[in-house]
């Protein structure tokens, strides 16, 4: 009987080592016919599979050769941001004033001091919406009794980089809403809609609203055919371009706000407004770089309310459910704040590529430009990022990381897409109960990227 039993576990063994064995065969053979496809003639591609267990290498192709990753890159940032800054991390605007409160009258200037935070004014959470957050500010400055502000509203951007936009974003991109900048002050996630109305002939001219309103921009739109769907593209030096399909009426697209700040502050003004509360605005009143008020002054602010940004378990969620570029700005940028007292691209993203250099990758594989993965200049290797993951999976936050991650495919993963780049990594148990955690990574692939889709997913359904 003992060397019955002892037979049948051997077989098991042998079994199961066949099985692990057969997936590698398999991906290896699935992985060279869909390299020899037509459309990945000139592309380059890399899968990397280990096991999520035993962290053995399940399958290997050009794992360390940096790749541009898209969205892909969110994972590298989001798993940092839960390391450096805590799942329980929030921003915080804080309002406050300068000077006394005498007979209903602010004899001083009123101050929006931001933090970086990418959720004020967004629509995503209840307390976070635009006109929550203005009532509330109206409401906390009415309970100072204040009827007037015998001066101005003022912010500061000392603390962060003029440049909203990372190096290496593209013409394309950066007028539209997934191409907005991040700010020491956010608002309303940095975009706003435009309306379009089209002809009914193919060719014919579109009519762009803004506020129900003619907008102000060189327009070359035209009608495409019916189905072609949303081709219109916003650019930064007020034109736009493209196609959007012939007789459709309120069709909506979204730009990016290149000047959220004094939005917010004019929003303010009219909510004062209309709660009563006279006070005065400029377009200047605010200068890049500089904080306005004397020393003195600025160090005598006294506080009126402090908004709270949800944590940052919360907006991780949506940053990779929604793949939302400005919160991974957002997150690079606080890095450096957060170390340094200045938030700036460059200084977050070598923050970044030094905490995983300690965590013992070599920073060579992280050669990014920004946080959320939309410069065509980054690369990083599957290697890299299945190492990421699988650190991820060790901590004590990884359930709501895990639970951020989008579904495709059947499969628990970050897609990412960008011009002639697809990409896919995440983690995935099969149906045997392996758990396998993989980065499969394409660049300059030719035709359609529903057709490269399928052909990939066909790839990694052999983890199932």
């Amino acid at each position: 009987m003992k060397k019955v039993f002892l037979l049948v576990v051997s077989c098991g063994i042998l079994v199961g080592g066949s099985f692990a064995q057969n997936v590698s065969q398999k991906l290896q053979k699935a992985f060279q016919q869909f390299e020899s496809d037509s459309q990945l003639r000139h592309a380059i591609s890399s899968l990397y599979v280990i096991d999520a267990k035993t962290g053995e290498v399940v399958f290997e192709r050009n794992a360390q050769v940096g790749l541009a990753p898209a969205s892909t890159q969110k994972i590298i940032t989001s798993v940092t941001a839960f390391e450096l800054l805590g799942k329980e991390y929030r921003y915080k605007t804080e309002l406050k004033y300068a000077g006394e409160i005498e007979a209903g009258i602010l004899k001083g200037n009123l101050y929006v001091i931001g933090s970086g935070d990418p959720t004020l004014g967004s629509w995503r959470w209840g307390h976070t919406k635009d006109t929550v957050v203005l009532s509330k500010w109206c409401n906390e400055v009415r309970k100072f009794h204040v009827n007037k502000i015998d001066g101005v509203i003022l912010t500061n951007t000392a603390s962060f980089a003029y440049q909203g936009i990372p190096d290496g974003w593209i013409w394309q991109d950066i007028g539209n809403y997934y191409g907005a900048g991040a700010y020491q002050l956010n608002w309303k996630e940095n975009q706003f809609d435009l309306k379009l109305n089209s002809g009914d002939n193919i060719g014919s001219s579109v009519q762009v609203l803004k506020n129900g309103e003619e907008a102000d921009y060189v327009n070359e739109l035209k009608a495409a055919a019916k189905g072609t769907g949303d081709n219109a593209y916003v650019y930064y030096d007020n034109s736009i371009k493209g196609t959007i399909p012939v007789g459709e009426k309120g069709f909506l697209i979204s730009a990016a706000n290149t000047d959220p700040i004094s939005d917010l502050l004019l929003d303010l003004h009219f909510a004062l407004q209309a709660k009563n509360i006279s006070a005065e605005v400029r377009h200047d009143s605010y200068v890049r770089g500089n904080m306005h008020g004397t020393k003195s002054e600025l160090s005598k602010l006294k506080n009126i309310y402090t908004h709270y940004s949800p944590s940052l378990d919360s907006i991780i969620y949506w940053f990779n459910k929604k793949s939302i570029n400005l919160y991974g700005e957002a997150l690079v940028k606080t890095f450096a704040w957060e170390k340094t007292g200045f938030g700036s691209t460059d200084t977050g993203v070598a923050i970044v590529k030094k905490f995983w250099k300690e965590k013992g990758l070599d920073e060579e594989e992280l050669n990014m430009y920004d946080g959320s993965g939309l410069s065509p200049l980054n690369r990083v290797t599957t290697h890299a990022q299945v190492e990421i993951l699988k650190y991820a999976k060790t901590r004590d936050w990884f359930s709501y990381f895990y639970d951020a991650l989008p579904e495709y495919n059947g499969m628990k993963m970050k897609s990412g897409t960008i011009s002639d780049v697809k990409g896919f990594c995440g983690y995935h148990t099969a149906k045997d109960g392996k758990e396998y955690i993989f980065s499969f990574l394409v660049n300059n692939y030719s035709g359609r990227a529903s057709q490269l889709l399928s052909k990939m997913y066909k790839v990694l359904d052999l983890l199932k």
